[in-house]
């Protein structure tokens, strides 16, 4: 069984599924140490420890999407049962119920790449509110610009009436 020990490891297994960060119960079962078969035994036997704000079953069109993008996931093709999708508290809860070592120390890498994921996608949020708020800013300058260069223009050129023949002008005229 490949061992996913580090952050980064952890970041590649969490996805965005119906607007929910998960992990998928095969990925999170490989984290902590144990078959999946092992893991849904758990949950199943601890289902009141789990609303559905900390796990839910993929649907078909779900479970099609996840093994169609997550090149890792293509046993779940063959699979005949849907998967579990655990969110940031599920994944805790089930190192809780499975009560092994392992899952308890890598609960703590699960829980903090949650974390950074969060603070990323704040700080992105951040990003576009900025954006759109010098954006609405901006919309008017063209407009503004443009009038700024007709006063201008205006200064510059005055019109024939205003304009006083002098030197040469005159005497061409007459």
């Amino acid at each position: 069984m490949k061992q996913l020990n580090t952050l980064e490891n952890v970041e590649e297994t969490i996805l965005y599924i119906r607007g929910e960060r998960v992990i998928i119960d095969s990925d999170l079962a490989k984290l902590y140490g144990v078959q999946t078969k092992t893991l849904n035994q758990a949950i199943k036997r601890n289902r009141h420890r789990f609303p559905e704000d900390f796990l839910f079953k993929l649907n078909d069109d779900e479970k099609h999407e996840v093994v169609t993008n997550c090149d890792h996931l293509i046993k779940l093709k063959y699979s005949n049962t849907l998967p579990y999708a655990f969110t940031e508290y599920g994944t805790i809860m089930a190192a809780t119920v499975l009560n092994t070592d392992r899952a308890i120390h890598m609960s703590v890498f699960v829980v903090r790449a949650f974390v950074k994921l969060r603070k990323a996608m704040s700080v992105q949020t951040q990003l576009i509110n900025k954006i759109n708020k010098l954006e609405k800013k901006t919309v008017n300058h063209d407009v503004q610009i443009k009038a700024l260069f007709d006063a201008v223009r205006q200064l510059i050129s005055p019109s024939e009436k205003e304009r006083r023949l002098i030197g040469f002008e005159r005497r061409a005229k007459s």
